[in-house]
């Protein structure tokens, strides 16, 4: 008999009043009391041999591995029933309102360019970097922040990030004087330093809190936060810092103002981050993070989980295409206002509006994705359809830009924008369901690291394409790499592993990623052992 099912026959013994089972959408209720009762252990494949354990193959009768990690019928074990916590609304609605100021505070430079051109003495080139900083930072960084969250949870990746935002708000409240460029650009860069932390947490934040008939509206409205920072961010700081070019004083005033306002509700938003972010949910919301809880942290290696998933072929090629697609996007994005004056000269400010309708238009095709793939599960045929609506979009964005009607073009990139919005929950979702049960925050942040590197790369190009000939060429560029990522994504393999354990299929290979935190488990540790030293 293998160590694994010693253990449940040992806590089924120890826990044979077991708590009573509820349905996947109960709610828990509020005066309950007493943690979640320790869940079984599990065991990384391998790790029975280390341990020396002699249990059988699949093949000699043993039970699939994630059946293994299930109480057997009439054994006795009590497994806590999936249910859903009312905190989890108060969870998104903090991280979705953090990860908005961040946004907020990267377009905050770039749309008011010419402003801070003035009032530092600099160059474009350096206001420019002010934005692109975000940008250079992630790629670096997201390896040891996904293994952070891997490792500490996602409460201590939570408070990072919002506080690491809070921190650069204040330093740039320092920062407004004319020599000062220095500490402003210090303060943006520890901002950028806090998206590490954001960026990759909205599948988590949706996997570990969320059942599974809304774990992707769930995405879709924490990555909807990231995007209405960016649409605020186009439409409020020109209403409240206006180029006076004459009045200096008056300028570094509301700068001031500006950057005073940021860094209240940061704080404001910190402070409701460490109230309301727990590691995890009393009882688990979905089967597939009940199977997950049953894993020692120590049993896990954050190395082999990056090894696991470069392994996956599925979302090697979805790594590739999500990142041509997002990275296309942030290129249109960047550069949108140079090809809207290259047609339509004098036309600034309607192309901030266009900038403004891409957003916005997006936002509304991130929440119908995770409402239709929350109905549906049908995520390789709405990713892919996605992509070629996009690529489409692309295409007659490309081609109706020079008519002279721009009118025409606000029609062109909100569908542009809807679409190609569209796909970012969609992306985080897939992968997250392709390479399930590795941790949700590592596979969306190597997805969030494709799309840096591919939209820096988008972006030169692009850009030189548009100096050296016109926004038509550089366009073409993005439409020839988009149709590539359609033809990547057609190759995807729709292996549904999370939707297969929630369905109750229990007849995959599962190994095990933790959702505790090193003291969260020490805690469930003392658990147990005051219960066997009571029941012994």
């Amino acid at each position: 008999v293998s160590r694994r099912a010693r253990g449940c026959a040992r806590r089924g013994r120890l826990g044979g009043e077991g708590a009573a089972m509820a349905g996947d959408g109960a709610e828990e209720e509020e005066d309950e009391e007493g943690e979640m009762p320790p869940q079984p252990n599990g065991f990384l494949p391998g790790k029975e041999a280390e341990r020396g354990s002699h249990a059988p193959r699949a093949g000699a009768g043993a039970l699939p591995e994630a059946q293994a990690m299930l109480p057997a019928p009439g054994s006795g074990v009590a497994r806590a029933a999936p249910r859903l916590s009312r905190r989890r609304l108060a969870v998104l609605a903090v991280f979705s309102l953090y990860s908005l100021v961040n946004a907020f505070q990267w377009i905050q430079y770039s749309i008011l360019s010419s402003v801070f051109v003035h009032f530092y003495r600099a160059s474009y080139t350096r206001v420019d970097w002010l934005s692109m900083v975000y940008m250079v930072a992630y790629v670096p960084l997201i390896l040891p922040a996904t293994w952070l969250l891997d490792t500490r949870g996602l409460r201590l990746t939570a408070l990072l990030g919002s506080g690491l935002n809070c921190l650069g708000a204040w330093l740039k409240c320092a920062s407004v004087r004319q020599d000062l460029y220095p500490l402003t650009l210090l303060a943006q860069t520890v901002c950028a330093v806090a998206q590490v932390f954001i960026l990759g947490l909205p599948s988590r934040v949706a996997a570990v809190w969320f059942g599974p008939k809304e774990v992707s509206t769930a995405c879709a409205v924490a990555v909807l936060g990231n995007q209405l920072g960016t649409a605020i961010g186009f439409l409020l700081p020109p209403i409240l810092v206006p180029n006076t070019v004459d009045n200096i004083d008056l300028m570094g005033h509301n700068i001031s103002i500006m950057f005073y306002g940021t860094a209240a509700v940061s704080t404001l938003l910190f402070l409701l981050t460490g109230v309301v972010f727990d590691e995890k949910p009393k009882f688990p919301p979905s089967q597939a993070q009940a199977v997950l809880q049953d894993v020692p942290p120590e049993d896990y290696s954050y190395k082999q989980s990056i090894i696991n998933l470069f392994r996956n072929i599925p979302f090697v090629l979805l790594l590739i295409s999500y990142g041509m697609m997002t990275g296309a996007f942030y290129s249109v994005s960047t550069l949108l206002n140079q090809m809207i004056v290259t047609h339509y000269p004098g036309e600034e400010v309607n192309a901030g509006r266009i900038g403004l309708t891409l957003v916005v238009a997006g936002m509304v095709g991130s929440i119908i994705c995770g409402l239709w793939l929350d109905y549906t599960k049908t995520y390789k045929q709405t990713t892919l359809i996605v992509y070629i609506l996009s690529f489409v979009g692309m295409i007659i964005f490309t081609f109706t830009l020079d008519i002279g009607q721009l009118a025409i073009v606000f029609v062109t990139g909100g569908v542009l924008g809807f679409f190609m919005t569209g796909y970012l929950p969609l992306g985080f979702e897939f992968a997250a369901e392709i390479t399930y049960p590795e941790s949700e925050g590592t596979s969306s942040g190597l997805l969030n690291a494709s799309a840096q590197i591919f939209g820096i790369l988008f972006t030169l190009v692009q850009g030189k394409l548009i100096t050296d000939y016109d926004p038509r060429a550089g366009n073409l560029f993005l439409c020839a790499w988009m149709f590539v990522g359609i033809i990547l994504t057609a190759l995807i393999k729709s292996d549904l592993r999370r939707h297969t354990v929630n369905s109750g299929i229990l007849n995959t290979d599962v190994k095990a990623v933790p959702v505790d935190s090193p003291t969260e488990h020490e805690k469930n540790n003392t658990v147990l052992k005051n219960q066997s030293e009571s029941a012994l």
